[in-house]
């Protein structure tokens, strides 16, 4: 296939093309990260206490549900260059083989999660913060074979160019877990006990199997994919595909573990310094988590959008995706970045109305809008990467930006080296996340550029890891 079997868009319609698309995706991954935002107001209007145990759960629990988010995340990407090649009749049983995976993924995570609250002490998490962080974890892990499963459907939906039901499932869980998150935490009447960052834990599990049944239900009865018989064959797992998916998405799924490892570590640092510090970061980490939502729709949709391209054989249509992915993120992270630098104080008033706490929080919230452009660029880089199915080199490169720059500088300057350089606390473990997305950003960036210039035309797949 040449890559003239299809008109060529110009660049603006390639922008249009890839805002319509990420839109749906943007509000579903916002709605996401608004379910830590009203965890976060419940458990700090519940108190101090709650607020700490609930950022370091939430830290223990994003922890591992990296990797199979990110090992998942393979589909799209495989799924939009069978679409883009004509090959729709391959798209149900590789679904299927990743329905397997997300299933053994996330029975996996689930053991992790009930075994890893054992090493809080280990971990010289205070005292005070461990009965709480353990109740949130023991009960959001429930829910995480529902949302394995909830993934995988959802990202099938995205490789097809139909995001609308991210953005209407998301929405829902959010519309669920205020009533129910709140009553959890505080307890009715004598109907439930009032249960505080537990509480909060079992209501977002229930949220989460509540969003795969409707996904579920929403794909057996739409007439969309109905030529696709997504349900129609019980296939038993098998090797190939499954490894096919994993070869692919493991890299991912480490790249995102290091790049959230770097916050979660940070997390648990900063939770050593006690309950004001780690629930200043939580609210910080949580804004920042929310802004970051936006950034990471556009890479997903971009994934979709160059691999399309490479399906049909478009070097030049894959480029215009991926740069027109780039302008977009360009633009919203100015604008997430300016609104955080404007209004960090009354970001954190919203959260808790410790004086402390929220002082705190609002110079973490200043050097959060910093840290938007480059953490911006290098989801946007990782995504146009994946649509090309390069994935073991970005892993490498966020081992060294993330773990190699980003984490040891955070701690030299957080915690200090004795009297040679003075503990900054908070600030210093900010400074060393600016730093290790900063390098990402510089060096994935230019391996796509890279990349995209040496690709042949007409290669339905493209594999460059080895490039």
């Amino acid at each position: 296939m040449t890559e003239h079997t299809l008109p060529t868009p110009r660049f603006r319609d390639e922008l249009r093309t890839s805002a319509r698309l990420a839109a749906p995706l943007i509000a579903g991954h916002v709605s996401s990260g608004l379910i830590g935002f009203v965890d976060a107001v419940i458990a700090g209007h519940h108190g101090t206490a709650t607020l700490a145990a609930v950022s370091i759960g939430t830290a223990l629990f994003w922890l591992p549900l990296l990797v199979p988010m990110g090992t998942l995340i393979a589909l799209p990407a495989s799924v939009s260059q069978l679409d883009g090649a004509g090959r729709r009749g391959e798209i149900a049983p590789l679904f299927r083989q990743a329905m397997w995976l997300a299933l053994g993924l996330g029975i996996v995570m689930f053991a992790f999660l009930s075994a890893i609250p054992l090493a809080l002490e280990t971990m010289g998490i205070a005292p005070e913060i461990r009965p709480g962080a353990t109740a949130f974890v023991h009960g959001i892990r429930w829910g995480v074979p529902a949302l394995a499963l909830y993934l995988c459907m959802r990202y099938l939906c995205d490789g097809l160019h139909h995001t609308v039901p991210t953005m209407v499932i998301g929405f829902g869980g959010l519309v669920l877990l205020v009533p129910l998150g709140y009553a959890m935490a505080f307890g009715v009447g004598g109907l439930l006990p009032e249960m505080g960052a537990g509480g909060l834990g079992i209501a977002s599990g229930l949220v989460m199997w509540a969003q795969v049944l409707a996904m579920a239900t929403y794909l057996l009865r739409t007439r969309r994919f109905h030529d696709l018989h997504l349900f129609g064959h019980l296939d038993p797992p098998r090797r190939a595909p499954i490894l096919d998916l994993l070869k692919t998405g493991l890299p991912i799924g480490l790249t995102w573990l290091m790049e959230g490892g770097l916050f979660v570590a940070t997390a648990l640092v900063i939770g050593r310094l006690g309950e004001v510090p780690a629930a200043a970061h939580q609210i910080a980490i949580n804004v920042s988590s929310l802004c970051f939502m936006v950034p990471m729709a556009l890479a997903e949709a971009t994934t979709v959008r160059v691999g399309h391209a490479v399906g049909r054989g478009d070097r030049d249509g894959l480029r215009r995706a991926a740069f027109a992915g780039y302008a977009l993120v360009v633009m919203t992270q100015l604008t997430t970045g300016s609104s955080l630098f404007l209004a960090n104080d009354a970001i954190a008033g919203l959260y808790t109305a410790d004086a402390a706490v929220a002082a705190l929080a609002a110079t973490l919230l200043l050097m959060a809008a910093t840290f938007q452009f480059p953490d911006g660029i290098q989801v946007l880089s990782i995504g146009a990467l994946r649509g090309l199915k390069d994935t073991r080199t970005p892993m490498l490169v966020a081992a060294l930006a993330y773990w190699g720059i980003g984490m040891p500088l955070g701690a030299v300057l957080g915690l200090g080296v004795g009297a040679l350089t003075p503990a900054m606390g908070p600030r210093g473990m900010w400074i060393g996340l600016i730093a290790g997305l900063t390098v990402a950003a510089i060096l994935l960036s230019a391996r796509f550029v890279r990349l995209s210039r040496r690709i042949p035309i007409g290669q339905e797949v493209v594999m460059t890891d080895g490039g």
